[in-house]
């Protein structure tokens, strides 16, 4: 019963702040905008996140969310490339942006001296903790990925049953995205989390893992903990299910477990892996719509009503997408409400004052949303699923990694 009543005053809230109009800046536009990788590596996040901003900026405008006003995002795609996103970072400037929705690790972390120099707001796709330290203008918009990674690798530790440390490896995508929680999980191990990490593995694009799965288990690795996309991983689930690698039940001895952080898990991977997925655990700070509740029809309404397709509007990418406009979007509203002109200065202002009785809740997210001066980590919670006959399910109630601060 509580829980329903928690999700019920979010959706009012929700609503109350779609019926909000004022005369601050009434019939402005409000101009954003969007760089990132539509094709190209980790187009398969990128894709449908793409669509999640597009959808809820356009349901913004529709519904009148800013009364008169409107938001302008253009959507650029950067393949994935640094050199473009500063291309579009620099025209999106030159159009008057005063709000910028990011995407890569790498090209954030370039591109943070320029954000500190003119002083822009950023909500990034990227959750690298690193990024944080590299701008005070950029705000994740949940848990980092060394939050999320170190969160999977604790379920590990305090679930396996076998003699000493559990052995694992590091399946990893071969960017600064891959390795961004490395750093963090390794000084965990340091600080007493109870794993061996045997092998750090940074994937090509090869079509065939067979021969590093029998390398890994020949090593008696047991779990192997992926920080990629879903493609590489899906791979690797069918490569391990046709040799008859992974485990029926968790830390099944002889076989491997394989768990994932963020980009790697969602149901776009079940609809890559198919029955190899089945046993996958996977953390982010997301709900998903397998999870039913009021997130699901919210996310699934606003799909359909853009023409998206079941593979999208089930993502919990188009979820990520929609929930960095929403920030966004939300900055501008409160920012207007408060009778302030809307600047690049006033929005970062008003994130900087989004805590306590002023945290912002999204139905997309396992908690609140909440920054500060101190802290520009928004959601602190993380969720553990597990893909069970087909869907991700919820492993207990959302978290705080213990060997995080």
């Amino acid at each position: 019963m509580k829980r329903n009543m928690y999700y019920l005053a979010i959706v009012m809230a929700v609503a109350a702040g779609l019926a909000f109009s004022a005369p601050v800046g009434a019939g402005e536009t409000y101009q954003l905008g969007l760089s990132l990788a539509i094709t190209g590596p980790t187009s398969d996040a990128g894709n449908p996140y793409s669509k999640g901003v597009e959808d809820y900026m356009r349901f913004a405008n529709d519904t009148k969310i800013l009364g008169d006003a409107k938001i302008d995002c253009p959507i650029r795609d950067d393949m994935y490339k640094t050199a473009v996103t500063k291309r579009n970072f620099e025209d999106f400037l030159d159009q008057g942006m005063i709000f910028f929705l990011s995407y890569a690790t790498g090209a954030n972390q370039a591109l943070a001296p320029d954000f500190t120099e003119v002083q822009i707001p950023v909500v990034p796709a990227s959750m690298d903790s690193s990024l944080m330290k590299a701008s005070p203008y950029i705000f994740l918009p949940i848990a980092s990925y060394s939050h999320q990674y170190v969160g999977v690798a604790e379920y590990v530790a305090a679930n396996h049953k076998g003699e000493g440390a559990a052995k694992v490896a590091a399946f990893i995508h071969p960017s600064a995205f891959g390795r961004a929680p490395l750093a963090d999980f390794k000084a965990a191990v340091a600080a007493g989390l109870n794993l061996e990490l045997v092998e750090v593995v940074e994937h090509g694009k090869d079509l065939d893992n067979s021969a590093l799965l029998q390398r890994l288990a020949s090593k008696g690795v047991q779990y192997v903990l992926c920080h990629t996309v879903q493609s590489p991983v899906a791979t690797l689930l069918n490569d391990a299910q046709r040799l008859g690698m992974t485990a029926k039940t968790f830390g099944e001895p002889g076989k491997i477990t394989f768990m994932g952080a963020h980009y790697t898990g969602g149901n776009d991977l079940i609809a890559l892996a198919g029955t190899a997925a089945e046993g996958f655990h996977w953390t982010t700070s997301y709900r998903v719509t397998s999870e039913k509740g009021p997130w699901t029809d919210w996310q699934l309404d606003m799909a359909k009503k853009y023409g998206r397709d079941d593979k999208t509007a089930n993502s919990h990418n188009y979820a990520s997408g929609m929930m960095a406009a929403q920030i966004a979007v939300e900055a501008i509203r409160r920012t207007r409400e408060a009778g302030k002109k809307v600047t690049k200065e006033t929005l970062y202002e008003t994130l900087n004052q989004m805590n306590g009785d002023k945290a912002f809740t999204s139905l997309a997210a396992v908690g609140p949303v909440t920054y500060s001066v101190t802290d520009r980590m928004g959601v602190d919670n993380v969720q553990l699923y597990v893909v069970k006959d087909g869907v991700f399910r919820a492993v207990g109630e959302p978290f705080k990694p213990k060997y995080m601060k």
